[in-house]
This record gives structure tokens, sequence and C-alpha cells, in this order.
């Protein structure tokens, strides 16, 4: 299977060059904070969001070179990431990321959410400074929408009245906003036009939906070591995704299961058996796919280029990850 990574050629000396600012950027002159959001930056990661943003500024340029401002824009796009990562993982009781101790793991639930606060607060700052409106209310919009994911999650809980509308909302605000947006943003630094821009902002968006939908598949299908938690652990925590609401139209007992919480012994076995002999993950894997050709056909428009080319690549890169 492609890495994701090997799709940024046409961006790879830019994200080197971003790797080098983030710790530049954090600017924390407590050595706590300073400790936490290095650690966070020095542990890597796909960079898959300011890629993307790299990438649309290429493609919206026309063979121009790309300017300080989409740089910042990129960065500005992996700081606001990485701090929900932060909350995340508190909220969630995750112990790693990325493979190293999670940052309250390391250091203590206070210093995460204050970290996470931190990098917002600076994400926040930064994209004050590019001085465009328009794209300042774009980014703020996904702050806002981080927050809202969470809490509707936390609302839907064991939640069987919600429906795949509902589910596609939440993956939204959660995972596709800051994609959709950050995508959006690029073009306007390029003065590109609205229809363009818009057109960028819907590939964000079905491309976040279809790598959060694959991300829930993943939960029932990946093994622990592929995932870095636990097979399940949507389902243990209450957090009901595609492949179980589907599930759910075809194997009635799973409600039961579900209703009570999995609070008898094999009950979470059970729910996981139930879903894989259902046409729960098939049919998720067709919404999937779905968003994924609509990512790609809102790049119809875009002249031909190795970054749009990346961009098309990408999407079905996405996809693969099942196989």
């Amino acid at each position: 299977m492609t890495s994701a990574t090997s799709l940024f050629s046409p961006v790879e000396a830019d994200l080197r060059l971003l790797t080098e600012n983030l710790q530049n950027l954090i600017g924390a002159r407590h050595p706590i904070l300073y400790a936490a959001a290095e650690h966070l930056f020095s542990a890597g990661g796909k960079r898959i969001r300011p890629a993307i943003v790299l990438l649309v500024a290429r493609a919206t340029m026309h063979g121009q070179e790309i300017t300080q401002r989409h740089r910042r824009l990129a960065e500005i796009t992996e700081m606001i990431h990485t701090a929900s990562l932060v909350h995340d993982d508190v909220i969630d009781e995750s112990a790693t990321r990325r493979g190293i101790p999670a940052v309250h793991s390391r250091f203590s639930n206070q210093v995460a959410v204050l970290a996470g606060d931190f990098l917002f607060a600076q994400s926040s700052w930064y994209l004050a400074n590019l001085e465009n409106i328009e794209v300042i209310k774009l980014l703020s919009e996904v702050i806002k929408d981080f927050a809202e994911g969470e809490i509707q999650q936390g609302l839907f809980r064991f939640d069987m009245g919600i429906t795949i509308e509902s589910y596609l909302e939440k993956s939204y605000y959660k995972t596709a906003s800051l994609i959709a947006n950050s995508s959006k943003a690029a073009a306007i630094l390029s003065d590109a036009s609205e229809v363009e821009a818009q057109n960028l902002y819907h590939y964000g968006r079905n491309l976040g939906l279809a790598f959060q939908i694959v991300d829930d598949i993943l939960d029932f299908t990946g093994s622990t070591e592929s995932l870095g938690k636990p097979a399940g652990s949507d389902l243990r925590s209450g957090n009901l995704t595609a492949p179980v609401l589907y599930a759910l139209e075809e194997k009635p007992y799973l409600e039961d299961l579900i209703d009570r919480e999995f609070e008898q012994e094999d009950d979470l076995e059970q729910a996981l058996a139930l879903v894989r002999d259902s046409q729960g993950i098939q049919r998720a894997r067709e919404l999937a796919s779905h968003h994924a050709k609509s990512a790609i056909e809102h790049l119809a428009d875009l002249p031909m280029s190795e970054s749009r080319q990346a961009l098309i690549k990408l999407a079905d890169y996405v996809l693969s990850r099942l196989y």
C-alpha cells in the first residue's frame, strides 16, 4: 500500500521546513509548557493536514511560488490539529500518541489541558497576524467545531437514536472541518475565485469525512498493533460509529448489549462479532467510497499539476487503508 508521506513529493521540501519551524513557533516561556509542546512536535506524525494546505497552495498558485502566508497557514493548521489531539487524549484517557507517552501520561492532565489551550492560543495569534479576515473566520470556526464535536460525542454515548446524518455531522466537527476550512483558506491566500475556493472546501470536507469513516471501520477490522489502541475501543466507550449504526438495522440483539453498556462479561465481544457478521462494515466502506469520490470530483476544474494529482491520490490512499 502506498504511504501517505510518499504522496507528498511536490511539497516534501515545504514539509521539512514546516517541521523545523514548528518548534520555533511554540515560543512558550514556561519550561513545562515548552517541554509538553516540543514532546508532541518531535513525535512527528504524517503531517497530512499541513501537506494538504501546501498542495492546495501549489495547485492554486498555477506555477508561481507559494507565499510565506501559505507556509504560515500550514503551520497554524498543524498547531490546531496537535492542540486537539492533546485534549482528545485527556478525554479518551489514551496512554500513548504516535507511539510515545501522551502529554497527560508524561506530565499530568492539568499540564496537558494547559498545553492544548496554549497551542490553540498561539495558533490564534499567528492566525490574526495573517491579516486576512476571511481566513481568520474560517480557522476560528474550526476551533469552535472541535469543541462542538467533543460535546456531541459525549452527549451521544450509547445513544441508539443517533442517525447516520448526526454521525456525519459529528465527524465533520471532529475531523473534516479543519481539512475543509484550511483547504479553502489556502485557496483564498492564492487569490483563487470564489467557485475554486468553495470547490476546495468541499474537497476537504469529503476527504475528511472519508478519512473518519475509514478510521471508524478500522476500529473493527484493524489489529491492536496497527491501531495503537485495543480494537473496539470506540464501541467500548459508547461511541456508535457508521458500522454499528448500520449493523443495528439488522441485528436486534446488538441493541440490548449497547443498552446495558456492555456491563456483563463477553458483552463487548458479542457486540463486535455481531457488527462483523452484519453488512455494517461493507455499508460503511460504501459510504467512505462515496465521500472519497466526491472529494475527487471537486478537483475537476483545477488545472493539471503535480499537486492536483497528489490531492487526487490522497483520496484514493484514504480508501486503500481498508485493504
